[in-house]
């Protein structure tokens, strides 16, 4: 396997997401921590998708491996998903949207930053995604390796990766669950988007 592996075509992470989950992970487990041993052993999610996207993303500290998150609730419906973990990560023209609709009346919230000469910036960044699109170039990347190598937490002998560096770009994003130890958005800006002025705005 090459220490260098470029892929500039468009990357369906949907398949790999499936490809990597651990088929003998028992349904009430949650997979996913911080390598750091930040890990949270019962986390549950809403079960509402939302979008990131991005001109850009380059980050250090890269690895990769499958998981499985739970709705609230006491029989919680369990979603299979990709994890990604990224010790350090910038993030140029970052957009961030959930649709929030009202019965009879469309909502969507929106985030933007990094739009201008310095990104919004990440440190020990976990997210857990359904799919993720773009154009990805890896540095010494290792495809293959047992996921507990990368976090102890995972399912022993799944399938994972990790790579020095990172650079997406044309990055979309349909995540679940997103976490970090510290998220600087430079030029901040939120708005809540309603009725007709909802239209096309989320991020993609």
């Amino acid at each position: 396997m090459q220490d260098r592996i470029e892929n500039q075509g468009r990357t369906r992470w949907r398949r790999f997401a499936a490809m990597i989950v651990p088929t003998t992970a028992a349904v009430g487990a949650i997979l996913f921590g911080m390598s750091s041993g930040a890990i949270a052993s019962d986390i549950t999610v809403s079960g509402q998708t939302f979008k990131i996207g991005a001109e850009r993303l380059e980050g250090d500290g890269f690895t990769q491996y499958g998981g499985i998150v739970r709705e609230k609730g006491k029989d919680g419906k369990v979603h299979p998903i990709a994890l990604s973990e990224i010790s350090s990560a910038e993030l140029y023209s970052l957009c961030q949207s959930v649709r929030a609709d009202l019965p009879g009346l469309p909502v969507v919230l929106t985030i933007n930053a990094g739009e201008g000469k310095e990104p919004a910036r990440a440190k020990d960044l976990l997210i857990a995604m359904d799919s993720l699109n773009g154009n990805a170039t890896f540095t010494n990347i290792k495809i293959g390796r047992d996921a507990t190598d990368l976090n102890p937490t995972a399912q022993k002998g799944s399938f994972g990766q990790n790579s020095d560096h990172v650079t997406i770009t044309n990055l979309q994003q349909v995540s679940r669950y997103t976490t970090a130890a510290t998220f600087n958005l430079v030029g901040l800006r939120l708005k809540v988007n309603v009725g007709d002025d909802a239209k096309g705005k989320e991020c993609f």
